[in-house]
């Protein structure tokens, strides 16, 4: 049951990933890396005007906890008037992964989330940056409320 709820959120990631670009930001598909209390690679692109999927792979080992996660999410941006390349977006989406506790065994780790944040594009410059908040609603392996991961995005835009 796991492996196949894993494989429809990575089809329909991959499905959505060929729509049509949006339209609030300056630029269709980024690719870069978050730095966070979890850091990892990041890559958005666009859906449909106003809107974009984004994906983390985040890992973190800390306190004898690691583990690796994958989170999608769909994010609606608005631009910032007076603020050229500037937008601001919310959004929601969910997390799946893996837990390893030291001493215990592995287990599969899924959240839910919600996104607020803002994205800036520079003019003439393929780069764009994102600073925001994610907090985390855990289901498994224990349900549990994590305040969020306030991460800065750096991406390639193309």
């Amino acid at each position: 049951m796991k492996k196949l709820i894993f494989t429809l959120i990575v089809g329909a990631a991959l499905f959505t990933m060929n729509m049509t670009s949006a339209k609030a930001q300056d630029y269709k598909n980024a690719i870069g890396g978050r730095l966070g209390s979890a850091n990892g690679i990041t890559f958005k692109t666009g859906l449909s005007k106003g809107a974009m999927l984004e994906l983390i792979g985040n890992f973190r080992s800390t306190r004898g906890i690691d583990y690796f996660r994958i989170t999608g999410l769909y994010e609606v941006y608005n631009p910032i008037n007076g603020a050229a390349g500037l937008n601001w977006y919310y959004g929601g989406g969910a997390t799946i992964g893996s837990v390893r506790v030291k001493g215990y065994e592995g287990d599969i780790y899924l959240g839910a989330n919600g996104v607020l944040g803002l994205d800036y594009k520079f003019n003439g410059a393929p780069i764009n940056l994102s600073l925001d908040w994610i907090p985390t609603l855990q289901l498994t392996p224990g349900t549990d409320f994590y305040i969020g991961d306030v991460g800065l995005g750096i991406r390639f835009t193309f």
